[in-house]
């Protein structure tokens, strides 16, 4: 008999313990594609000192009296192209994994999902899942390759949580699955089947990762190696195709200092410039579509393509709720939920 099964004086507290819980988390979205929204999101987004790592005297004169006035009305106006009547598919496709996660793990485990950046908050749904009874809580960042700016700002969101804790959940974190088989083989069942149904044959394939600054490759991020290596994997795992190759590019550059290359929107023109016709693009590194994907890369990349000469494009999906990208995420967080359920 544990001491949660002895009974209790009368006048003890309620207690609500010996659960389990996972927590879904993605990057964030602003709570609508407004100005005022986009730059209460970014203000949180760009003040994080892992996404931005200038020292806040230098940086925070730059962010709120140029950037905060400046960008969010350019970006509210592309969030309001990929905007639909469920919000911002960055969001509703985060949802989506954890119910349909809720579903596959059954009651013996509590699924709920939060945004690094606006809401719901990483804090607020820590806090849900102990009160719910879960003392024992899987972090599942869904950022397949780590990052500092991605998922280490993650674990250091949750300690703020548990800093002001007294009665703290027992922690573990979804590691990094850049590499694992389950994921290479949910990305290359996904992305076969997409071109498969394409109407062309694409000459290229070119995997889009986000970008980062080259200066966190060279302080040791690990981020670059991954995303090199998930692209030399999913090459490697996919059937060879006739005439198509593989390439990898980053987009989703920001500011003046060098970043990682070489760039999507330069890639595309230069393949163009090359002769290539036909292309299919894939961003690997994202769970989920969201406006990077959905604008930056399926009208912005396409139209970048287009105009360099260009004649088919097509934007491929990323896993979101399928069926390969949902068998994946329930094995990897069944693996690390061993020996808790």
């Amino acid at each position: 008999m544990t001491w949660q099964d002895q009974r209790l004086p009368s006048d003890h507290p309620p207690v609500n313990s010996g659960k389990v819980g996972v927590l879904v988390i993605n990057l964030g979205t602003p709570e609508a594609p407004t100005t005022q929204s986009v730059k209460t999101y970014l203000a949180e987004f760009l003040s994080d000192r892992r996404v931005v790592e200038i020292p806040p005297i230098a940086w925070q004169p730059i962010l709120r009296g140029i950037i905060l006035n400046t960008r969010p009305k350019k970006s509210a106006a592309a969030y309001k192209k990929v905007w639909t009547e469920e919000g911002s598919p960055l969001e509703y496709i985060t949802r989506g994994q954890a119910e349909r996660l809720q579903e596959r793990l059954g009651d013996a485990v509590n699924v709920s999902w939060a945004m690094r950046y606006g809401k719901p908050s990483i804090p607020d749904e820590i806090q849900k899942l102990m009160d719910s009874g879960c003392d024992r809580i899987l972090l599942a960042p869904l950022y397949p390759q780590y990052s500092g700016a991605t998922t280490a700002t993650v674990i250091d969101k949750a300690a703020e949580k548990l800093k002001e804790m007294r009665w703290q959940a027992s922690l573990r974190t979804l590691p990094p699955y850049h590499d694992d088989p389950a994921y290479i083989d949910a990305l290359s069942k996904d992305l076969t089947a997409q071109l498969d149904a394409l109407d062309f044959d694409p000459e290229v394939l070119l995997l889009s990762f986000h970008g980062m600054p080259q200066r966190t490759l060279d302080l040791g991020d690990p981020y670059h190696c991954h995303c090199r290596k998930t692209a030399r994997l999913l090459e490697e795992r996919m059937t060879p195709r006739k005439s198509m190759r593989f390439e990898t590019s980053f987009q989703s550059r920001f500011g003046n200092a060098k970043w990682l290359e070489p760039a999507t929107d330069d890639t595309l023109e230069r393949l163009a410039g090359e002769g290539v016709k036909n292309i299919a693009i894939a961003a690997p590194g994202f769970s989920a579509d969201c406006l990077e994907t959905l604008e930056e890369l399926a009208l912005e990349g396409k139209e970048q393509f287009e105009e360099a000469g260009g004649e088919n494009f097509a934007a491929l999906s990323c896993l979101n709720t399928g069926t390969p990208g949902m068998d994946m995420l329930e094995h990897i967080i069944r693996r690390e939920l061993s020996g808790w359920t």
